[in-house]
């Protein structure tokens, strides 16, 4: 035990020194969106007079991203594993790249050097007796990539929760900055009428005794609020917000009925406010792995009546799904979705959900559309489809023939697109 005090005292240094290693033409990897070491990411951007070519590579950036800004792009170049609002700037003027990947085959990327990792800049909690530091909101790739590397920064926090689950020790730990800080928070988004009607029109599909997964934003929180008087839920899901809290002290979420990781609530990575890192930590009842476990469509199967909540921002008449672009322009990237439409279809009594608004631009713009936009991706494909949901209703896609999809998915669409997307359709012979 003593050994690893001796070790740990030699491993304590500044931000400024700790990331004085990072070379030229380095690949940075940086730990995933709330679990971002503002400390160590601040030095490191300090550095930008000094450095060319550092490759800084992570999914969803909660911090300012300021070396993905203008004037960057001779020290950093962002590579981007899902774009986000921070980000999305510099990939769209071309100073910054997107890899699409799956969530699930990250680790994949860096333990099998397909992307071979110089340095993991990660933040973590102060170590047990033994050791070992948690994660805390961020394990997902974060783990994996810090066990690839040539150098491991670590920033330790005394304000990270200690989530059970995985773990790293300090040996495996390079550089320690001791920077106690608030963790980031993401705030509770807005909910309005039309994300209610759609929260509503979800949960009527959920039966008691279902394990969830649930994306990030309004509709998946949305879906919570309708959620109160079901019973024995559980959650297997990449992440999981502040909404979750109140059901589980509500008695509505116990995980009693899941078929693995009984009473466990599985996740890779978490956003909310102190309300939910307060409720995770030392919880028992809660364990974090990496995302190379949540996301595997193998072990989401395994679960009987799972029941995964996505979103998208346009669904065309066959039921394709893009759920990443705006036009040739990425917007987010393709996360966890399909992992879990996947995973979801192979449980037993299992329901693959994705619900988005019937309209966008204020009312101006469908996003069910007799085509998706000219130069997007298909995130999910036709074949995976299962249930569409909006405001107007849920259409069942699964098993169903082209005319019949179409006929369904035009009856939850906006009702002022109605007519013009049925002429589309038997312009096209699909109807």
């Amino acid at each position: 035990m003593n050994d690893w005090k001796q070790k740990y005292a030699k491993k304590i240094m500044t931000a400024d020194t700790a990331l004085k290693q990072v070379k030229d033409g380095d690949r940075v990897v940086v730990g995933h969106a709330c679990g971002e070491p503002p400390t160590l990411v601040d030095a490191l951007v300090a550095r930008a007079p000094e450095l060319k070519n550092v490759e800084i590579m992570h999914m969803v950036a909660m911090g300012p991203a300021k070396y993905a800004q203008p004037g960057m792009e001779g020290s950093f170049r962002h590579n981007s594993l899902f774009v986000g609002a921070t980000t999305r700037k510099a990939v769209s003027e071309g100073r910054a790249l997107h890899t699409p990947c799956f969530f699930s085959e990250i680790p994949r990327l860096f333990s099998r050097r397909i992307l071979p990792v110089d340095v993991t800049l990660m933040q973590v909690t102060t170590p047990d007796a033994e050791g070992y530091c948690s994660l805390g909101v961020s394990v997902d790739y974060t783990l994996t990539s810090a066990r690839s590397d040539r150098l491991t920064i670590a920033q330790m926090n005394r304000h990270m929760p200690r989530t059970p689950g995985e773990k790293i020790h300090l040996d495996e730990i390079d550089c320690i900055v001791e920077k106690d800080e608030p963790i980031i928070e993401l705030k509770p988004p807005a909910i309005g009428d039309k994300e209610k009607a759609i929260g509503e029109n979800v949960a009527k599909l959920i039966e008691d005794g279902s394990t969830l997964q649930l994306g990030i934003g309004a509709i998946s929180d949305a879906v919570l609020l309708f959620l109160k008087d079901k019973k024995d839920l559980g959650i297997h899901s990449e992440m999981f917000s502040d909404g979750v809290v109140a059901l589980a002290e509500a008695g509505v979420f116990t995980n009693r009925k899941k078929t693995i990781n009984t009473g466990k609530y599985v996740a890779t990575f978490l956003m909310g406010t102190r309300k939910l890192y307060d409720f995770v930590d030392n919880n028992p009842d809660v364990m974090m792995r990496t995302v190379d476990y949540t996301n595997d469509p193998f072990i989401i199967g395994q679960h009987e009546k799972m029941i995964s909540i996505n979103s998208a921002l346009q669904v065309d008449l066959m039921g394709q799904i893009n759920a990443e672009m705006i036009g040739r322009n990425q917007f987010s990237g393709v996360g966890g979705q399909v992992d879990f439409v996947r995973g979801a279809s192979r449980s037993m009594g299992g329901k693959s959900i994705i619900a988005l608004p019937s309209t966008a631009s204020g009312g101006k713009v469908s996003r069910i559309v007799r085509e998706l936009d000219r130069g997007s991706a298909v995130t999910t494909s036709r074949n995976d489809v299962h249930f569409i949901v909006t405001e107007y209703g849920a259409a069942e896609l699964r098993g169903k023939c082209i005319r019949d999809r179409a006929r369904a998915l035009i009856a939850i669409a906006h009702p002022e697109f109605r007519d013009s997307l049925t002429m589309q359709a038997g312009d096209a012979g699909i109807i």
